[in-house]
């Protein structure tokens, strides 16, 4: 079995694989004719925090397939050594889809552990969110090839997965931020290194605008003086006037939970270029791809 933590863990070619399968997925949601090929396989969730949405689309996703779902309680990492839950988890479980704090801790574990570990959001990146973007947006488009992504936000683990995904399919993805948030130099060169697409990084963002094909936003910073964040990540905020700079075929996903009056306006959340509900919907398809690719290996 073959774990998912990273896109970058992942080729091109196997990368393109697991959308086109999310694909075959997708329509036979719709048709209500689901592959019962995870049948008799055991799934765990063990998710940190509150967020539903990547959770629900797992748990509804296996059991379509046939899979048998089961919850863990608490914290990876918490109460337990994780070389101990590794070996407790491994007699019960196939797969293993965990939402951790640590991605250092998620590392370990899945280093000592047999089942598959599927990464549904650490601390540093965010891959399996990234992947139903991608599934999304290539059913938009067509292809992937030339994608121009405007991430607007700090080097979040959704930014993190971006960049991922630019070094291995053909995608332009651009970091707009204040100067003190842009990406480094050293993480800019370590993706660039040998990629598939390429990552750059700046301040200004209205000049992007006519040339997005997919504009992406995350929350602001967490700080205790949200004076100086809005100070500086307001004039980033994406309005109702900025997205009609957008060209006709672009589109909107600020990644939820979304914060009107901070990362987007009330009024660009309501524009026909913001896709977020069409778009969260192949989390499903995507993750359940994952799964059954991990099954399969």
């Amino acid at each position: 079995m073959k774990n998912f933590m990273s896109i970058l863990d992942y080729s091109k070619i196997e990368l393109i694989d697991i959308l086109d399968r999310a694909d075959i997925l997708a329509d036979a949601w719709n048709n209500n004719c689901m592959p019962q090929s995870m049948k008799n396989k055991q799934i765990a969730l063990w998710f940190y925090g509150q967020g539903f949405r990547n959770r629900v689309a797992f748990e509804v996703g296996a059991r379509a397939m046939g899979a048998s779902v089961s919850y863990i309680p608490g914290e990876l990492g918490v109460h337990e050594p994780l070389e101990d839950i590794g070996h407790y988890l491994d007699k019960w479980f196939d797969i293993i889809v965990i939402r951790a704090k640590s991605h250092k801790d998620l590392c370990y574990l899945a280093d000592n552990t047999t089942a598959t570990i599927i990464n549904a959001r650490t601390d540093f990146n965010h891959p399996c969110e990234i992947m139903g973007d991608l599934q999304f947006i290539r059913k938009q488009r067509g292809s992937l090839e030339g994608l121009k992504v405007t991430f607007v936000g700090e080097v979040t683990n959704l930014c993190m997965s971006w960049f991922e995904a630019a070094a291995r399919l053909p995608i332009l993805v651009t970091q707009v931020a204040p100067i003190n948030y842009l990406a480094n130099k050293k993480i800019l060169s370590s993706f660039n290194s040998n990629s598939v697409g390429k990552i750059t990084v700046t301040n200004k963002l209205d000049s992007l605008l006519p040339e997005t094909d997919l504009l992406y936003t995350d929350c602001w910073p967490k700080s205790e003086n949200m004076k100086e964040i809005e100070a500086n990540f307001l004039p980033y905020q994406i309005t109702g006037e900025r997205v009609t700079r957008l060209h006709k075929k672009s589109v909107f996903l600020p990644c939820p939970p979304v914060t009107r009056g901070q990362e987007v306006s009330a009024e660009a959340m309501d524009s026909d270029y913001c896709m977020n509900y069409q778009a969260k919907e192949f989390l499903l398809h995507t993750q359940n791809a994952i799964m059954e690719m991990a099954l399969c290996l």
